[in-house]
């Protein structure tokens, strides 16, 4: 179809609305390496899972068989009130590079939480309601996460305590006062409420934090109440489930219109979006119907997939998780406080981590103020203000632009805007105001944080 036929934002009708989450694992030709009960080192089972998750979320987690899970009427009906959300042409972008390329972005910021979290976190609250739980206990970075989970928990009416990494919620305190309009209960991480929080701060006095600092104080808080579980918004395979909504109505939008993509760029910091956005697409390279390249982008300053070891390691500071086969700079590993508070963890979604590590995608990592360049490109073109996380997928599509415009190559590039930036202006005036650093690990600061994965036989 000719350029001028796509229009600038092809939409979905609510009919066209993808009704099942699609399962990646039941496509992969081989499995992640099992989670691991860390008393044991077997392999968990439900029973191991169930005090610290929802029973159906657990069901989900473990399930690598079904391609397709059916979304309830309830959630679909919830799903109506903001999606399907648009995917963009940037013809705008598309000029002012002067790319013979096709620019394209799936747009997951037009709810109230600015961000594509919403889609999970709904779902978990959804089944904490069904099996008639009170109240769950979260950590959030940035608090795109927070905030979802916030508006979901309002909705649902169950009680919410939610544990916001230090710095970010010092760079981003209106994040924090939407949470609490929610009804969300907003902590800074670490704190001194919980057990762990403290020895945190007894170790690192001035730290500001971590997700897996804050992934901690979350799970202790949920064993100390009856009637509570934890829930997480990225890493794990019922997240990236429930994010395949994002990439089914890509693909369906594309479809729609006879393009075939040729590129698709997401930010990774656990893994959630990414894995969302490239769902049906991976599904169909592993079954030889694409040849479609998948880019991961992290920061430079927090390089799990770029520069981490493949390894079993524990998703928090506490050491209070199962073990995960993922790529990791070890749980003991404290983030320089960048901008981009969603993608400071220390390691990646064990699905990423093994089409990564087995070669159906590729990596890169980028510096902070090369990916604010990018971000203000894109506002000043594309009339949205972007989320530090989301710029980072920006950055390297430009990059991806420019150099088809070396080569000539009219190739099709698609990349996931995972939220808006507009509660990240401190981070934008550091820009505008040319205070802003990049900092990048040495090898030495990266062993420091290695040097905490368990020395168990599966390391070895």
């Amino acid at each position: 179809m000719e350029n001028q036929k796509i229009p600038t934002k092809i939409y979905l009708s609510e009919d066209e609305m993808p009704r099942s989450f699609l399962n990646l694992k039941a496509f992969m030709k081989e499995q992640h390496d099992p989670f691991l009960h860390p008393g044991t080192l077997q392999p968990c089972t439900h029973a191991d899972l169930e005090p610290v998750f929802c029973k159906e979320l657990v069901a989900q987690e473990l399930n690598c068989t079904d391609k397709e899970i059916p979304i309830p009427d309830e959630l679909i009906n919830f799903y109506k009130m903001y999606r399907p959300s648009p995917l963009v042409r940037a013809y705008c972008l598309e000029k002012i590079l002067d790319t013979p390329a096709e620019i394209y972005y799936k747009f997951e910021g037009n709810n109230t939480s600015g961000s594509h979290k919403l889609n999970s976190a709904v779902a978990q609250v959804y089944y904490a309601k069904q099996q008639g739980l009170k109240s769950l206990t979260t950590e959030t970075g940035a608090g795109q996460w927070g905030t979802a989970l916030s508006m979901a928990c309002a909705y649902f009416n169950i009680n919410l305590d939610i544990f916001m990494v230090k710095v970010s919620s010092e760079q981003k305190p209106y994040r924090k006062a939407v949470m609490e309009t929610y009804g969300g209960n907003v902590t800074p991480s670490p704190s001194n409420t919980t057990e762990v929080g403290k020895r945190i701060l007894a170790e690192h006095p001035t730290t500001g934090g971590s997700l897996g600092c804050a992934i901690s104080e979350a799970l202790e808080t949920a064993f100390s109440k009856e009637q509570c579980r934890y829930v997480l918004g990225s890493v794990l395979d019922h997240v990236l489930l429930h994010q395949s909504i994002i990439g089914q109505e890509c693909k369906l939008a594309l479809d729609k219109y006879g393009i075939e993509i040729d590129t698709i760029i997401g930010c990774a910091g656990g893994g959630s979006n990414l894995g969302g956005l490239i769902a049906p697409f991976m599904a169909d390279k592993i079954e030889g119907k694409n040849n479609i390249r998948f880019i991961a982008v992290e920061p430079a300053s927090c390089p799990s997939l770029t520069r981490g070891k493949y390894a079993y390691d524990f998703g928090d500071t506490g050491k209070m998780t199962p073990l995960l086969r993922m790529y990791t700079l070890g749980s003991g590993f404290i983030p320089s406080p960048n901008h981009a508070g969603g993608l400071r963890y220390h390691g990646m979604s064990p699905v990423i981590t093994k089409l990564y590590h087995d070669g159906y995608m590729e990596a890169r990592g980028v510096e902070q103020t090369k990916v604010f360049d990018a971000a203000v490109m894109f506002a000043k073109t594309e009339g949205i203000l972007p989320a530090p996380e989301s710029a980072h997928a920006i950055r390297v599509a430009l990059d991806e632009a420019i150099e088809c415009k070396k080569t000539g190559e009219k190739k099709k590039i698609m990349f996931g805007l995972t939220g808006t930036g507009y509660f990240d202006l401190a981070a934008y005036m550091a820009y505008n105001n040319q205070t802003m650093t990049d900092y990048i690990p040495t090898d030495k600061d990266l062993e420091e944080g290695f040097a905490t994965i368990p020395a168990i036989p599966q390391n070895r």
